[in-house]
This record gives C-alpha cells, sequence and structure tokens, in this order.
C-alpha cells in the first residue's frame, strides 16, 4: 500500500519480500575504534582494577580529577562536617562544666554566651572561619577549650588550603588552554620536494604564544611479532618536521607540520588504496608546550583514521598581508585542494624515480597555457600613465 501512494519505491518493496528470512545476514565490518578522539580525548576504559586504595594515597590528585559537581560536594561536605562534630565537642565541654544550667553552673564558664547545641554550633563557625561576632568567647576557666580551640583553628586551615587549592588547580587545568589549540580535520599526503609527505595543518586561536611548542606524531596499529605475540596497540614515534626543520615550532601563525615518507617511515609501503576505514591504521598527533600567561605545560592531542588521509591534496594558502601585517582566514584552515600525486607507495617511487618524469610532462603544458595567459592580460593591460 505504501508503494501504491508512491512513499516506498516499488522495486524496494519487492525486494525485500523477496529475501529469505531465515537466511543469515552478513553485516559490514565496523569502523576501527579510536584510540584517541579528534578532541584528544584517549579512548581507554580501565576495569577490574583491584587496588582502589591507591587513589586515597594520592588524595589532591583525585579531588582535580573528581567532576565539578562531585568536587563541589565534598567541598561543601568537608566544612559542615567539621563545622558539626567541633560543634559536639563545644558542646560537651559546656555540659561537662555545667554552662548549659545556668542557675547550677559556675561562675565563669568555660564559652561565654553557650546555652543549646545552636549556640555552640554558631561558635565553631565563628572559631573556624574567624568571624569573631564577639557575642561568644573562650575565657581561661577551661585549658581544654583552649586547646580545642588551636586544633579548630589547624583543622580550618588545612581544610581551606586543600579545598581552595583543589578549585584553583581544576579552573587552570592545561587542557583548558588545549581547547583553543586547533588541528586540521583531514591529513593530506602529496609531494613536497619530489618526496611523498604526510601534511596536516595546525593553528593557536589565542594571541597568547605557546613557548618551546613541540609536535610529536605516531603511529598506532595492531601488530604480530615473529613470535606470535599480538600487540593491539603498537605504537611507532616518527619524526615530523615544519617548515625550518625540527620539531620545535613557532606557533604564532597556522603552520602545516610534515612528515618525509622515506625508507624509515611505517608509512613507507601506505598506498591510496589503503585509505579505508577498514585499514587498521591510526596516525596520533601531540603538540606540547608551555602557556605564556600561566607557565603551565599544556597538551593538545587529535588523531587521523585512515579514511581521514586525502591523497593527492594539498592544504591551501591562508596567510596573507594586509595594511603592513599579516592576517590569517581561519575559515579555510582544513580547506584542500588537488594536486598532481603518484597513485603509489612511497617504496615504489623510490624504486622507480621516472613516476615523477610523468607528473611533470602533465604540469608542464599547464605552465605553459597559464604563462601565456598571464602575458596576453599584461598586454591588452592599460596602464594609468598612459590615461593622463
Amino acid at each position: 500500500m505504501l508503494s501504491r501512494k508512491g512513499i516506498i519505491p516499488e522495486e524496494y518493496v519487492l525486494t525485500r519480500l523477496a529475501e529469505d528470512p531465515t537466511e543469515p545476514r552478513y553485516r559490514a565490518r565496523e569502523r576501527r575504534a579510536r584510540f584517541v578522539s579528534k578532541n584528544g580525548n584517549c579512548n581507554v576504559a580501565h576495569k577490574n582494577i583491584r587496588e582502589q586504595g591507591r587513589f586515597l594515597q594520592d588524595v589532591f590528585t583525585t579531588l582535580v580529577d573528581l567532576k565539578w559537581p562531585y568536587t563541589l560536594l565534598i567541598f561543601t561536605m568537608s566544612f559542615l562536617c567539621s563545622w558539626l562534630l567541633f560543634a559536639m565537642v563545644w558542646w560537651l565541654i559546656a555540659f561537662a562544666h555545667g554552662d548549659l544550667a545556668p542557675g547550677e553552673g559556675a561562675a565563669v564558664p568555660c564559652v561565654t554566651s553557650i546555652h543549646s547545641f545552636s549556640s555552640a554550633f554558631l561558635f565553631s563557625i565563628e572559631v573556624q572561619v574567624t568571624i569573631g561576632f564577639g557575642g561568644r568567647m573562650v575565657t581561661e576557666e577551661c585549658p581544654l577549650a583552649i586547646l580545642i580551640l588551636i586544633v579548630q583553628n589547624i583543622v580550618g586551615l588545612m581544610i581551606n588550603a586543600i579545598m581552595l587549592g583543589c578549585i584553583f588547580m581544576k579552573t587552570a587545568q592545561a587542557h583548558r588552554r588545549a581547547e583553543t589549540l586547533i588541528f586540521s580535520k583531514h591529513a593530506v599526503i602529496a609531494l613536497r620536494h619530489s618526496r611523498l609527505c604526510f601534511m596536516l595543518r595546525v593553528g593557536d586561536l589565542r594571541k597568547s604564544m605557546i613557548i618551546s611548542a613541540t609536535i610529536h606524531m605516531q603511529v598506532v596499529r595492531k601488530t604480530t611479532s615473529p613470535e606470535g605475540e599480538v600487540v593491539p596497540l603498537h605504537q611507532v614515534d616518527i619524526p615530523m618536521e615544519n617548515g625550518v626543520g625540527g620539531n620545535n615550532i613557532f606557533l604564532v601563525a597556522p603552520l602545516i607540520i610534515y612528515h618525509v615518507i622515506d625508507a624509515n617511515s611505517p608509512l613507507y609501503d601506505l598506498a591510496p588504496c589503503d585509505l579505508h576505514h577498514h585499514q587498521d591504521l591510526e596516525i596520533i598527533v601531540i603538540l606540547e608546550g608551555v602557556v605564556e600567561t600561566t607557565g603551565i605545560t599544556t597538551q593538545a592531542r587529535t588523531s587521523y583514521l585512515a579514511d581521514e588521509i586525502l591523497w593527492g591534496q594539498r592544504f591551501v594558502p591562508i596567510v596573507a598581508e594586509e595594511d603592513g601585517r599579516y592576517s590569517v582566514d581561519y575559515s579555510k584552515f582544513g580547506n584542500t585542494i588537488k594536486v598532481p600525486t603518484p597513485l603509489c607507495t612511497a617504496r615504489q617511487l623510490d624504486e622507480d624515480p621516472s613516476l615523477l618524469d610523468v607528473l611533470t610532462l602533465a604540469r608542464g603544458p599547464l605552465r605553459k597555457r597559464s604563462m601565456a595567459v598571464a602575458k596576453a592580460k599584461a598586454k591588452f593591460s592599460i596602464s594609468p600613465d598612459s590615461l593622463s
């Protein structure tokens, strides 16, 4: 009926009815799971940790790593519990000294103006946060009360130092600065200086710089050793270079970072036909540096799967000189254009350099044609001097 009304094509309905429901259906292989997500989070789940007590040995780091709701809950409960605990102590001191019964108590109380648990709780808050309204105070009648006063002040200072330090570290965490460090969505492989290169673009959106910035790259894939050992996440470091060479970068403007695919590269046998989502390949890029304003070391990460690598393309220029200064157009940050690139591996290109001659011959007529068009435009152009 749906096909009769034109909602579903008739051939689709016939195909579905012709299927045998008893036959098993085979699903296509799912995309490879990421080791590092595009925003830099590690896609690793820790399970069956038996030694949970190790986290309590480093309480400060555990508090910093907690989510904000749990941190605020612990922050509030630490103060409330300490106030209630010492309020109970002050109430017991007043009860033991007989200050709660004015007619039967001593002439000089341990703490003045404590008549109930509520007044003891208010006095506990005044002592710990040093408010000091003046209505209640400790006298020299009870040495124990003076000792409790000292202990509560020390405990309050420790709680303030730990909790305020924890909140400060959570607000000034290094990964917050990494939110403004961006990578191109896709990586590209193209020729540069007659060699196949893996290239990506990195940029910083803030004007405050990243000092001593370095960049590293790793290839993560599943491998098997000659002894038969399966390594599910085998990491191989490969060098990356910028326009001036080396890993240190001056990230005042977006840069194209590249890796030369040579005989020592794990991408030496990578071909264009291998760049699909079934390929077991992930390239992780790590950018590290010191934040200029805070001096905290930050790290930004991203990764590229095989189907996120574009073969035979190059990033378009985004830096231009305008009005005596350089401007960056971030709307073209990830844009690429197609360029002539041999459809072979870097190994095949090293073994047969004549593959580059075909590209040179292909670019020759196009270059001559563009030069001829430029000369024609220059020939028929009118200069301002000729109009005067």
